[in-house]
């Protein structure tokens, strides 16, 4: 439905201020959208996908996208190293971050090293006393109590003096990470990470991949090491493979891009976790109420926040402990802890989102929204820094202050905005106590009295960059639907396009022309709950998540019942009702006529 304005339905500005556009308008400004002969193939070239590659991309596996792990800096240097450890059994100690990211990291790489014989420790730091990343003390104390083999996960790429202090005390640190570096490498045995500076161009392009994806490729790594010295001629080779359910996990909520390597590492690790061979993933799945075939959404709203809730308000270590457990109650124990403490962070965090948003809308005009404040808690202030985000449609990075006048931050960015780069360069510039991350997402330590020096180098370094996001930024449609339309088969029919998440979005669809028959607020967030009718008579439901005080909310609630609307947004299967049946969750919307 292409029209001559260029604009999908001739929509130059919806409800929220943007234009609606084709996803995958050709540079001739055709419509590239839906076919109906050929959904799945249209969702996919719409995506990226060459025609002749649709095939492998419609069943993605690690056959067809897993790379050669020695294309990567130290590699082989760090599988030897470790394949000594399993031969000569010595005592070795995964030092994971304590988000879910960490925890999927340190738990593939004890899981598979028990499975070599060789049971390894696991040492997670309490957020709130040592913060993010290795300390020296720590990494000396480890090499106290006999550990002569460290390894960092999804941490360690910036830390120079910690590792420093391990190396004069005779400790081998493998760092094994994926967060943005700088030009010069802290010292260890071996720094295996995609976003190193010095990468070649095939190695680069898995910079996507989350630490717990490149702590699956040291893992292909170490058994083709012990493979080649004959380790397996009286024992079993352990099967990697049947770990990519904590991989797709970690790979979803720390929300990396989902193409090439990472599609297959989740679309395969759903299938593994369906079938719940790890005991502790089945308790959490059976706590947060999954009682079908788990899906890719499942692991970043259900599973992911409740591994996160342990480091962000509870114990640090639950996660690993929860995903390395060989004990079915313990499992449950814990699952139904960390289902404790994510209500818990619930709570937490809808207060520091209510005094953050009051800040943030105090500096509308600048290009990062960065707040600070003494009293809130760090571990939730990464979600809240995504909310103001996602509000704001501009990067956001929110502060907690203790007393001392410290503040660890972290923050969320847009697409086209390098945070992580940002923030790296205020810490090179002498701003930032400690900072790094990667493109969407950075965490930093600051001193107060560096906060409105900070925020100015960032406005100045990505006010042009936010200003292009924003230009550039229009709502992507993929199809548009009859009321009647929007039902559980279509919803069927495009799951074969997925897994969908960041990077390889969920298709769009446009809905109407409608009439709104009823809507109102429900839930303590301020959804907006919508029934939306066709002419031809029959309705469906829909959902506008955390939009009551906005202009879409707004609309919705009191806008004129005589006209006819375009809903655009996601349509999924809601299966509360006992029955499945469609719904849309609701974007953004246009009159009709």
């Amino acid at each position: 439905m292409m029209s001559d304005t260029g604009f999908a339905l001739d929509i130059s500005r919806s409800f929220k201020g943007q234009p609606w556009q084709w996803r995958g308008l050709g540079a001739d400004g055709r419509d590239a959208g839906f076919r109906p002969d050929d959904l799945v193939t249209q969702l996919l070239m719409t995506r990226g996908v060459a025609r002749e590659n649709v095939a492998q991309y419609r069943n993605p596996t690690l056959r067809d996208f897993l790379p050669d792990p020695s294309l990567f800096n130290d590699m082989d240097r760090a599988a030897e190293r470790l394949a000594d450890a399993v031969q000569s059994q010595e005592k070795v100690t995964i030092f994971g971050d304590y988000d879910v990211d960490g925890a999927t990291s340190a738990a593939l790489l004890i899981r598979l090293l028990r499975d070599l014989g060789l049971e390894a420790g696991a040492y997670i730091p309490d957020r709130l006393m040592e913060g993010y990343g290795p300390s020296g003390e720590a990494l000396v104390r480890l090499g106290e109590q006999g550990s002569t083999l460290i390894v960092t996960v999804d941490c360690g790429a910036q830390a120079f003096d910690a590792l420093a202090q391990a190396r004069a005390a005779g400790i081998d640190v493998i760092v094994v990470d994926h967060h943005q570096c700088a030009s010069a490498l802290p010292e260890s045995f071996a720094l295996v990470n995609p976003n190193r500076l010095d990468e070649a161009p095939d190695a680069a392009a898995h910079g996507h991949l989350a630490a717990v994806g490149v702590a699956f490729l040291l893992g292909v790594a170490l058994l083709r090491t012990l493979r080649a010295r004959g380790y397996f001629a009286d024992r079993t080779e352990p099967n990697l493979m049947a770990l990519l359910d904590i991989v797709a996990l970690g790979t979803v909520a720390d929300v990396a891009s989902l193409k090439g390597l990472n599609r297959a590492f989740v679309a395969q690790g759903l299938k593994v976790l369906g079938k719940r061979h790890n005991i502790g993933l089945a308790a959490l799945n059976d706590v947060s109420g999954i009682k079908r075939a788990p899906r890719c959404s499942d692991l970043g709203f259900a599973l992911g926040p409740r591994i996160n809730a342990g480091g962000r308000v509870g114990e640090s270590d639950l996660g690993v402990r929860l995903l390395t457990t060989q004990d079915a109650a313990e499992a449950r124990h814990i699952a139904e802890q960390l289902g404790r403490y994510n209500d818990e962070r619930r709570a937490i965090e809808a207060q520091v989102q209510e005094e953050a948003m009051a800040l943030a809308e105090a500096c509308a005009n600048s290009a990062v929204a960065v707040v600070a404040a003494p009293g809130w808690h760090p571990g939730v202030i990464g979600i809240v820094a995504g909310r103001l985000k996602e509000k704001l449609d501009r990067p956001a990075i929110v502060i907690a202050l203790d007393e001392d006048g410290v503040g660890k931050g972290s923050g969320r960015s847009v697409g086209g905005v390098d945070l992580g780069a940002a923030v790296l360069a205020a810490k090179e510039h002498g701003l930032l106590v400690a900072g790094g991350g990667h493109a969407m997402a950075a965490g930093l330590t600051i001193d107060q009295g560096q906060l409105a020096a900070f925020t100015d180098f960032l406005n100045e370094r990505l006010a042009a960059d936010v200003e292009r996001a924003s230009e550039g930024r229009a709502l992507l449609i993929d199809a548009v639907l009859s009321p009647q339309g929007v039902n559980p088969d279509f919803v069927a029919a495009i799951e074969e396009g997925g897994p969908y998440g960041m990077g390889w979005p969920a298709p769009r669809i446009v809905a109407g022309p409608v009439r709104i028959l009823r809507a109102d607020v429900v839930g303590s967030g301020g959804h907006v709950r919508v029934i939306a009718g066709g002419e031809g008579g029959g309705s469906f439901k829909c959902i506008a998540f955390r939009a009551a005080d906005d202009v879409l909310g707004q609309t919705l609630l009191h806008g004129p019942r005589d006209r006819k609307y375009w809903l655009a947004g996601r349509a999924k299967l809601d299966e509360w009702s006992g029955r499945p049946a469609a719904e849309l969750h609701i974007e953004d919307a246009a009159f009709a006529d």
